[in-house]
């Protein structure tokens, strides 16, 4: 993989969709599981590091941590260990150039630095992404009834969106992407929060899983003006793949552009191409391969230019979707850098696009779309 081009490697970047990190303490164990999202390190006799992220951690992270490359694990686990985990954090959140950092703080924020204290890890701007069956559970468990549910809920979420810059959905991991164009009814979210309010008391908390309360969900966040982004293909083991390909959302999609609001489709993978010919038809959708730019390690320069195939260059976006590693961080951005820069040299090698071209592309990609989707201040 070729070094990235020098203005690749100079842009500043807007991730614009990721988590906290983990600033306790972690064995191998512990980082094992954060390195991908299988939920286990595996069948006894084998590691994560035999993986296409696992080995270009060893490659890419050990020499932040004053290690060789291909640093064993053994001697990359105990080198990382001994490392105060603030200064762990910094050593990987500094280089990576970001600037702002888009944070969803929908799952196991207790886990997590909070979104100030990740800018303050990074030397960067920190705003939320509140997700939208969160806050839709935390309704439900404060005691509201059905028929006062959805009115509830728009209270709750146009107060958190006067601090928030978007929301995001996980239908994808509780009923599917495939959701009615059709804006529900009152009388229809009613009924649906009746039902996840029954199975509340037997479950001992809500847990959305409705397909009318996750369009509800979205349209009432998009009424607000706000982004909304989608969860879209790979993911841990509650989802279902064949029920998160983006190409579920159409309907959807296609009643909701007039709206003008952008929908943010997340992660694509494997579905990277069909999210790249959605983001091409509606002009209202914006695309990233966050969580599978580290996920596939030595290939991420095949995904990206996948991805970019039909998107256009202004409705790509970049993200990591790291989450508790602050390796992942360090990572996804190296080898979005190198992708990008893989992109735009054939580009320049078969004189399709212009140096300036090139750099103007850059520039959107990495920065300039998240800044225009999300109304952020240059």
């Amino acid at each position: 993989m070729p070094d990235s081009l020098a203005f690749v490697e100079a842009l500043p970047l807007i991730d614009h969709h990721c988590h906290g990190v983990r600033t306790d303490p972690l064995d191998r164990t512990g980082v094992e599981l954060l390195l991908t999202e299988a939920g286990t390190t595996g069948a006894p006799g084998t590691t994560l590091f035999d993986s296409q992220v696992g080995l270009a951690l060893r490659r890419w992270c050990a020499p932040v941590l004053d290690l060789p490359p291909h640093a064993t694990p053994e001697r990359y686990l105990a080198r990382r260990a001994q490392l105060p985990p603030d200064e762990l954090a910094r050593r990987f959140l500094t280089p990576t150039r970001i600037a702002e950092y888009c944070v969803d703080t929908g799952f196991a924020p207790e886990d997590l630095t909070t979104p100030p204290e990740l800018a303050g890890l990074g030397e960067a701007r920190a705003h939320e992404i509140v997700r939208l069956e969160r806050v839709a559970e935390e309704v439900a468990d404060g005691g509201v009834g059905a028929a006062g549910f959805a009115d509830a809920v728009r209270e709750r979420l146009e107060a958190r969106g006067r601090t928030a810059i978007g929301f995001k959905s996980i239908a994808a991991y509780r009923a599917g992407l495939e959701l009615s164009g059709e804006r529900p009814e009152d009388a229809e979210v009613a009924k649906a929060a009746e039902r996840l309010l029954t199975d509340a008391e037997g479950r001992g908390g809500a847990r959305v899983s409705d397909p009318v309360l996750h369009a509800f969900l979205a349209w009432t966040a998009l009424d607000l003006g706000k982004p909304v982004q989608f969860h879209v293909g790979y993911g841990d083991r509650d989802l279902h793949l064949h029920r998160a390909d983006p190409l579920l959302l159409t309907d959807l999609l296609r009643a909701t552009e007039p709206l003008g609001v952008p929908v943010m489709l997340l992660h694509n993978y494997p579905y990277q191409r069909n999210a790249g010919y959605l983001a091409q038809i509606f002009g209202h959708v914006y695309i990233d391969v966050g969580l599978a730019t580290h996920g596939v390690g030595l290939r991420a320069s095949a995904v990206i230019a996948e991805a970019l195939e039909l998107t256009p260059f202004t409705k790509f976006c970049f993200s990591t979707d790291a989450y508790g590693l602050p390796e992942l961080y360090y990572l996804g951005t190296m080898l979005f850098r190198r992708g990008l820069s893989d992109v735009l040299r054939i580009g320049l090698d078969e004189n399709v696009w212009r140096y300036d071209d090139a750099i103007r592309i850059a520039g959107l990609i990495g920065a300039g779309n998240a800044r225009r989707a999300y109304g952020l201040q240059g």
